[in-house]
Parts: C-alpha cells; sequence; structure tokens
C-alpha cells in the first residue's frame, strides 16, 4: 500500500496497472522506499529531490512494458556511487534479488560517457556499455530511459554541458536506441539533441512545421477521410494515425542532401494499423487505386526487415491537392516492435518466444565483444563500433534467397564471412548477379551475392585484413591465421622486430633482443615473447602500437658508445666523421651530431612528437626535421650527392604532458552542406584547438575539402582530433596534409 509522503509514486503505480501486465508492485514500493532514503538531502540543479529522478526514469521503462526486476532497477540504478548514505550490491541483491543487483551492477559501471576524455578512455566506457549488454540487454534499455530523462531536463544545466551532453547523445545513444529498434526513443533524443546543438536551426524547423501543418489541416484531415471510408468499405479493421516528420530528421536531410523544405516529400506520413500481415498488402492496394503513387518510393520491409526488427510496408503517394505524402501500414505486432525494438520482445523471453530468438536479434553485440577481445588496438574497436553499429545497412541475398545485412561499404568477402567463417576461409571468388566479380567488389542493395568455394583452399589472404570492412570479417580471418599459420606469424613477427631494431643504428646482440621483446611483449599483456610475436604476424597488434615502447626498451638495453665529442662546425665532413653522443637543440628534437644548431620543421610533413623523424643539412638554414615516411625523404634519399646530408633525428620529449604545440595540417573530405563548416569550427573550439589557418577547396558538385592548419601537442593529440572531426555528419574522411 502507498503511505503518507508516497504519492510521488502514484503516477509510476498507475502506469503498471495501465499496461495490463501483473507486477509485484510491492517489491517496487519496497525499491522506491530504499531509494528514497539514500537519495535523502540530495537535489538536482533544478532544485527538485533526486528521487524525482530515478522515479521518472522507472515511469519510462514501465512505457515499455519491462518487468518488475527493471523497474526495481531503475529507481535503484544511482544508489550505489551517488547517495551520501552508502549501500552496495551485497545489500541491493539480499533486499531485491540477485537479477536486480546484477542490473544496478551494470548500470553502475556505465560511467559517464564524456567524449572530450581522451580518445581510449571513451572507448574503454563504450566497451563497458556492450559488455554490460551482452550480459543483459535491460541494462541499456534502463540506461536509454536514463538518458532520455536527463535530456528532457537538461535545459538547467550550463551551456558546455548542454553542449557536451547532447553531442555524446546523438553520437552514441541516439545510434544505439535505432540499433536495438527502439524508434521511439530515438527520435526524441535526436530531437532534444538537435536542440542543444543548434537551437537557431532547430526553431526554424520547429516554425515551418507549425506554419505547414497549419496551413494543410485541411488536406491531412480529408486525406484521413478519403482512407477511412475506403478501408471501412473494404471491411478492414484498421487504426489510423497521422505524423509529420519530425525536426531532426527534416534537419538532416536538408543539411546532409542539400534540400529546401519542398522536396521533402515524406514531410506527412499516415499511418494505417491492421490486424494481419494479408490485410497490409489488401491495404496497400487500395491506396495505390486512391492515389498515384511516386517511382522508387515504395518499400516492403515486411518481406525483408530491417536488421534492428523493423517491418512495415512504406509507400509515397501524391493526394488531391498535388502534396505528397507517405503511407506506412504494418500490423499492431510491427508497430510495437518498431517503436519499442528489442525491448517489444521481452516479455516474450517465457512465452512462444524463446530466448535464442532475442540473442539471434543482439548477435551484432556478441561480434563487437569478440573484437574487443582478439584485438587490443582502440582504434581498431572505434573502427568496427562505427562500421558495425553506426552506419546504414546494405540488405543483399543469397542464391537460396536469404537476406544478409551489411554495413555500406562491406565487400563480397564481407558477405561470405556473414555466413559463416567456413565460407569465408574456403572462398575463391564471387558472383553478383550471376557475373564473376574482383573479391573486393561492394555489392548493392538487392543483389544477389553467390560466394565460390574450394576444399582446395589454402585459406585466406593476409591482404583481406585491409579489404574488409566489418569486425566480424576481420576476427574470423585473424582467428584463422592465429590458429593455422602460428609457425608463419611467429616467423613475419620476428621479421617486424628486426627490421625496425635496424632503423635504430646500434649493434644488438640476440640476448638483447630476446630481453627487449619479452619486457615489451609483457607490458601489452603477453605472457610469451612467442605470443607476442604471433599477434604481431597475424594482425591482432599493429607494430605503431609498440613502437615506442620498443625503441625506449631498445634504449635502455642497447647503450650508445660514449666517445668524447669535439665542438665542430656543422658541416657535411663532420657528420660524416664524428659519431658523438646525442645532444639536445632547442627544438625538441635530439639530433646526432649537432649541438646547439638551428633545427626547423619541414613544411612538406610537418612532424609531431610522437612521429619517427629524421633530420637532413640544409645548406645555411641548419637542420629540417622530416617525417621518416616524407614523400621527400623517400625521394631524397635516392640522390647519390645528399645521401650523407641525412642524419639521424628523434624527440626529447614525446610525453602527453608536455606543453608544446607544433603546426599540424589536415585535409578534410565532406559532403556540401549549409553549416559543415561551423560545425568543424565548433568541434575544434570545444576541444580547445587552435585554428591557423582554414580553406576550401570543391572537388565535385557535392563534395570539398577543407585544408586547415590548426596547433598540436603530439600524435596522440591528433588521432583525438581526427576522430572527433571523423565523427561529425557530413565529414567522408581526414588524412594529414594539405592538397
Amino acid at each position: 500500500m502507498i503511505g503518507e509522503g508516497q504519492n510521488d509514486i502514484k503516477r509510476l503505480l498507475d502506469i503498471l496497472s495501465a499496461t495490463g501486465k501483473r507486477y509485484d508492485t510491492d517489491m517496487v514500493v519496497r525499491a522506491y522506499e530504499y531509494a528514497k532514503k539514500l537519495h535523502e538531502g540530495q537535489y538536482r540543479v533544478s532544485g527538485e529531490p533526486y528521487i524525482s529522478h530515478p522515479v521518472a526514469v522507472a515511469e519510462i521503462v514501465a512505457g515499455l512494458e519491462l518487468d518488475t526486476d527493471s523497474i526495481c532497477a531503475a529507481l535503484l540504478h544511482d544508489t550505489v556511487e551517488d547517495c551520501s548514505e552508502k549501500t552496495d550490491l551485497k545489500e541491493i541483491e539480499s533486499q531485491f534479488g540477485k537479477t536486480v543487483a546484477l542490473l544496478v551492477d551494470g548500470l553502475t559501471k556505465l560511467v559517464q560517457l564524456n567524449i572530450e576524455d581522451k580518445e581510449e578512455a571513451h572507448i574503454e566506457n563504450i566497451r563497458k556499455m556492450l559488455l554490460a549488454m551482452s550480459k543483459d540487454v535491460r541494462v541499456i534499455f534502463i540506461k536509454l530511459c536514463d538518458r532520455l530523462h536527463n535530456m528532457r531536463t537538461l535545459e538547467v544545466k550550463p551551456d558546455p554541458k548542454r553542449r557536451s551532453t547532447a553531442l555524446e547523445t546523438m553520437q552514441v545513444y541516439a545510434p544505439l536506441a535505432h540499433r536495438l529498434g527502439m524508434q521511439k526513443i530515438k527520435h526524441e533524443l535526436e530531437n532534444l539533441g538537435l536542440k542543444y546543438l543548434d537551437p537557431i536551426g532547430y526553431e526554424e524547423i520547429q516554425n515551418y512545421i507549425e506554419e505547414k501543418y497549419g496551413e494543410n489541416q485541411g488536406f491531412i484531415e480529408e486525406i484521413r477521410r478519403t482512407v477511412s471510408g475506403k478501408m471501412a468499405e473494404n471491411g478492414i479493421h484498421f487504426t489510423l494515425e497521422g505524423r509529420i516528420k519530425s525536426v531532426y530528421s527534416i534537419y538532416r536531410k536538408m543539411y546532409n542532401q542539400n534540400k529546401n523544405f519542398d522536396e521533402i516529400y515524406d514531410f506527412y506520413a499516415l499511418r494505417i494499423i491492421v490486424d494481419t500481415e494479408l490485410e497490409c498488402y489488401t491495404a496497400l492496394g487500395l491506396i495505390h487505386e486512391m492515389f498515384k503513387s511516386i517511382p522508387g518510393r515504395f518499400k516492403d520491409y515486411i518481406s525483408t526487415p530491417k536488421p534492428n526488427m523493423y517491418r512495415s510496408l512504406h509507400t509515397t503517394v501524391i493526394g488531391s491537392a498535388g502534396i505528397p505524402f507517405e503511407v506506412q501500414i504494418r500490423t499492431w505486432e510491427m508497430h510495437h516492435v518498431a517503436e519499442y525494438g528489442v525491448a517489444a520482445h521481452w516479455k516474450y523471453k517465457s512465452g512462444e518466444r524463446s530466448k535464442e530468438d532475442i540473442d539471434k536479434k543482439l548477435e551484432w553485440i556478441a561480434r563487437l565483444i569478440e573484437t574487443e577481445d582478439d584485438a587490443r588496438d582502440p582504434d581498431e574497436f572505434m573502427n568496427a563500433l562505427k562500421t558495425d553499429i553506426f552506419h546504414d545497412e546494405t540488405f543483399v541475398f543469397t542464391p537460396r534467397g536469404d537476406v544478409i545485412a551489411l554495413p555500406q561499404g562491406a565487400t563480397v568477402i564481407d558477405f561470405a564471412y556473414a555466413i559463416h567463417s567456413g565460407v569465408g576461409n574456403s572462398m575463391i571468388g564471387a558472383k553478383i548477379n550471376g557475373s564473376i566479380v574482383p573479391i573486393d567488389t561492394v555489392p548493392e542493395n538487392g543483389e544477389i551475392v553467390e560466394i565460390l568455394t574450394s576444399s582446395a583452399s589454402k585459406g585466406p589472404s593476409r591482404d583481406w585484413l585491409n579489404i574488409v570492412k566489418t569486425s566480424e570479417a576481420r576476427t574470423k580471418i585473424r582467428a584463422w591465421f592465429k590458429r593455422e599459420k602460428r609457425a608463419d606469424n611467429i616467423i613475419a613477427g620476428k621479421t617486424m622486430v628486426d627490421a625496425e631494431f635496424k632503423k635504430y643504428g646500434r649493434q644488438y646482440t640476440e640476448a638483447q633482443k630476446n630481453e627487449i621483446v619479452a619486457t615489451v611483449g609483457q607490458k601489452v599483456g603477453f605472457m610469451s615473447a612467442e605470443d607476442f610475436y604471433n599477434t604481431l604476424g597475424y594482425g591482432g597488434i599493429t607494430y605503431s602500437k609498440v613502437a615506442l615502447k620498443m625503441k625506449e626498451e631498445f634504449e635502455k638495453t642497447v647503450k650508445a658508445p660514449e666517445l668524447e665529442v669535439p665542438r665542430v662546425d656543422i658541416t657535411v665532413e663532420s657528420i660524416k666523421t664524428v659519431k658523438p653522443k646525442n645532444l639536445k637543440s632547442n627544438s625538441g628534437i635530439v639530433v646526432d651530431g649537432a649541438d646547439g644548431c638551428l633545427v626547423k620543421f619541414a613544411k612538406c610533413c610537418n612532424p609531431l612528437p610522437g612521429d619517427d623523424v629524421i633530420g637532413f643539412i640544409t645548406k645555411g638554414y641548419g637542420i629540417s626535421i622530416h617525417k621518416s615516411d616524407c614523400p621527400n625523404v623517400i625521394t631524397g634519399m635516392t640522390v647519390v650527392e645528399n645521401r650523407d646530408r641525412w642524419v639521424e633525428a628523434h624527440w626529447e620529449n614525446e610525453s602527453e604532458s608536455s606543453s608544446d604545440f607544433y603546426e599540424a595540417q589536415l585535409k578534410i573530405f565532406v559532403v556540401d552542406r549549409i553549416g559543415i563548416i561551423a560545425d568543424i569550427t565548433v568541434a575544434l573550439s570545444d576541444m580547445k584547438v587552435f585554428i591557423l589557418q582554414i580553406n576550401t577547396v570543391k572537388n565535385q558538385a557535392d563534395r570539398s575539402t577543407v585544408n586547415l592548419k590548426i596547433s598540436c601537442k603530439n600524435v596522440a593529440h591528433y588521432h583525438s582530433i581526427v576522430s572527433r572531426l571523423k565523427s561529425l555528419d557530413g565529414v567522408i574522411d581526414v588524412s594529414r596534409g594539405f592538397s
């Protein structure tokens, strides 16, 4: 029973009652009382008692019709870390059961995902979220509800906090809601995110929607009457719903596709909900009988559902007033799934829908967890996340008619591994629509792909790792090499290390090399040097990720010869005849054989701390420092008369704590749209990155290159800047150097 002082959960209990499901309301009330006691004396920024937040989250969770454990976990989700009066998971388990404790534990581990953090920290938090989801998907349902309420109440926060929370929502939580099929939550998160990221654009589109709706309200009512009459005349039991395209959906079409308001054909939509799948197609026929359809605007997501389980018929037609509108036709079950995605199926886990069926819908989570376990490279994990979860899908068919969903840009090799690892490993070729194609071909929507296999195949090629797009294919290819080619991998790994050691220019013994490799291998998590070599060989870790550690250990273990260094004028002859100790310049660079000389950074490659560098003795201008892989270095080394003017150099201090800044040049390839330059400059401003120079070059009708010169601390800082820019809508790619 609800006692005095408990009226603030009456609405929650009313929502639970309205669902018609059986809930343990006594347990819900106990969870509320427990949370209220622990949050006593805490207030939100708005001044409301803090308990109002978990209650509001629980109400959103109840709207998804999740179970009693989920409601209780929503009420308790902030009690372990955020309360002055501490509790722990054991206490929660003793009072509310093991399942509630596990859900609260999963939610507690999902710390704030701060996109301004270093990329590695951000990735680690996303990994925690996926790991928690893989154990119990209810964790992310509750977390999305938590984020939705925080977005609804974001206006009380200071502006920088509003922007960072909104950006995080758009980059992480809205795409996750979409991937889980939770369109209702996704649309609200996107609209609220846009409201704080571009308030002017949001208000402009909101005003346009209100104006347009007011102008055409009569048209909408007329369409509803016409369709209702036709459905009733044909004996179809139906429900009609009207909708207007969301603010964010219009914004995205306008700025990504450079459209104006009048070019958005699905601004209005009529949704027809019927009882059976057969009635869906009957209703579609009636709609096409009443209105002229627009060619190319029909989509059948009933026979070919989206990977997030969305099923519906879509068609765009033209009304009597010449105004286009979209019609969506679905059953009630399809409607519930379209609104709530995987959450709509939760109530079936112990019913007619098995746990295996739901787990199949969440296979993409397992694929990402596999990638986490196998790949130790944070950049690769983030690429897998963006490719496998946050990108649109391409639907292709097997020769038997089965539908395979692939991320856009995936190749026929990705298709083979999506079917089965055995198919991919024995692949020798592929056909698309009956014609043989190269194995790096990217299939398009609706094409039929056939994989050609052979029992005599020697397995995948290492080159495939540079071709495939999906983490699933990459993981399976590496697994094959790891399992089948260990001896070859070890040889390949040793070859990489030997090649790098030769670049250091010092004599070393086999014992020293083994000591260095064993030490570095242990630092990155390998128990033996062979395991380390094996992982390098099959691509489980790239040498660039351990290069700095390897060089540091080499410097400690293989000492440079100690020689007296006479003071000499800097000439080619002196560099050739004297091999002194490393002497520091005044620019953060150590050059072999140069004391206090003028050092400048080459404008052709703008090296940063963390880059491998080399020096070139110029005539009268000191030593020019280049990246070792600079095209001018590669070309210059072939000029015989200049070979002896190249000198070894390295950074004195590559630490991230260094306060020095260096010039870096970026080429940003973008889709032309209004606001793209503003988005780039705002993103850099948020990261406190100074823009030294900016210009744009038009490439194609809808493509441009933005050339930037910025201040940057080191390679790690550069990668975090690039990662942020790549996350912006309309940014195709980012590379180093001007065009």
